[in-house]
């Protein structure tokens, strides 16, 4: 499974709603719709740390947290896919090619804003979820060799363990429909 697909699902992961946190907060303010050609942090300060309630040092520890984990490099993936999507459809359309190419290379500021803007996000996720305390201890554990060491494994750990786990289900499906088919078998009914 490639890393681009991983990373989607850590991002999948981030975006579950967890029931205890729905009943802990406040439903967030419904987002203002986008508006073309402003940049996200012109927009109304609905994601600053006054506006989430969490101290400047938890919510700085939370983003040193979240940086730290490699939860981010889920991010990095994202808006180059934006970019290859929108590529891909003008493929039919050489003629394109060039001026695409050019306010791509234009818009990346903007697009790095909205992903400093899913940090902010992310880090007040964490900050939901952890005492100031707790992300200080978390923060150390990152800090450490084996915390460094940990965050540098992690991609290929998860490579490996997505890789496994497609092999185990093909695996348990298969030795669940065989026990299935024998069980059945004994008591008169024949399954294909």
């Amino acid at each position: 499974m490639s890393r681009r697909l991983t990373a989607a699902l850590g991002l999948a992961l981030l975006a579950l709603p967890h029931p205890a946190a729905a009943q802990a907060h406040k439903p967030a303010p419904a987002k203002p719709a986008a508006q073309p050609n402003v940049p996200a942090a012109s927009t109304p300060a609905a994601n600053t740390p006054a506006a989430s309630g969490y101290s400047p040092g938890h919510l700085a520890l939370a983003r040193e947290v979240m940086l730290s984990s490699g939860i981010a490099r889920s991010f990095d993936s994202v808006l180059p896919a934006f970019a290859d999507q929108i590529r891909k459809q003008t493929v039919t359309r050489p003629e394109l090619s060039k001026d695409l190419e050019e306010v791509l290379t234009s818009l990346q500021p903007e697009m790095e804003l909205q992903k400093q803007r899913m940090i902010d996000i992310a880090a007040r996720t964490y900050a939901s979820k952890f005492s100031e305390a707790e992300l200080k201890e978390i923060a150390t554990f990152f800090r450490s060799p084996a915390g460094k060491h940990y965050v540098e494994a992690q991609p290929q750990l998860l490579d490996e363990m997505v890789q496994e786990m497609q092999d185990w289900t093909q695996d348990v499906s298969e030795y669940v429909m065989v026990r299935v088919r024998a069980e059945m078998g004994k008591r008169g009914h024949q399954m294909q």
